[in-house]
């Protein structure tokens, strides 16, 4: 059977396309609040290019993605091993541990083939959506902390300071201000999410239990 690519891959596309929209109205919309501040300071306007990469536009970017991928790796882990009763989003705690036990066991050695019987790449593989997602929050935490570390020596010395460094800006309350006012609404939005799906319905999603299932059912 032919393969229809936009049928098949119409989620990601759309997203994508999403995320692209976004990010370009971000950049447009931050260069012109840029460079109202530069007249407001008796400075210049900066060229788009120039204010793509600035400290401000560096740091908001990877402000953002941080946020993002450390809700989503906590959020692939946790549901690993905790459960809430009713949630689309949840393993069914009343699945026995011996039954949980017997499929996780065939999975892992049905996997443990493919990997030619490596240990330690099995591990890896059983882990590597929790760890991928973690690795690209770590890296987006780092770009933060440079351009948010950027920004602040570009302030400094606008004033007549001494710009900090990246270490004294990593303590600073002005770096972490910047993550947890992003942190706290990742994990609320999720909390949101597991819990609406216990009495809320959207049809057709896969995210969603099934209309005709009681708040009590568990799973999706």
């Amino acid at each position: 059977m032919k393969r229809n690519f936009w049928r098949d891959n119409g989620l990601t596309i759309a997203l994508m396309g999403l995320f692209l929209a976004s990010i370009v109205g971000h950049a447009l919309a931050g260069w012109g609040y840029y460079n109202h501040q530069q007249i407001e300071h008796h400075q210049p306007p900066a060229g788009l290019i120039h204010y793509l990469a600035s400290g401000q536009f560096i740091s908001s970017v990877f402000e953002n993605w941080e946020s993002e991928f450390l809700q989503m790796s906590v959020y692939v882990v946790l549901t690993a091993f905790l459960y809430q009763r009713g949630s689309p989003e949840s393993d069914d705690p009343d699945i026995s541990p011996q039954a949980r036990k017997g499929q996780t066991t065939r999975q892992r050695n049905a996997a443990l083939e493919k990997v030619g019987g490596n240990r330690v790449l099995l591990w890896l593989y059983a882990n590597s959506l929790g760890l991928a997602l973690f690795a690209l929050f770590l890296l987006s935490f780092v770009l933060h902390l440079l351009g948010s570390t950027k920004e602040a020596a570009e302030d400094a010395l606008s004033h007549g300071q001494l710009p900090p460094s990246v270490l004294n800006h990593l303590v600073s309350a002005e770096f972490w201000f910047q993550s947890f006012q992003n942190w706290q609404s990742e994990f609320l939005s999720v909390a949101a999410l597991v819990v609406l799906g216990i009495f809320l319905r959207q049809e057709n999603s896969p995210e969603s239990k099934p209309l005709s299932e009681p708040n009590s059912k568990t799973g999706g």
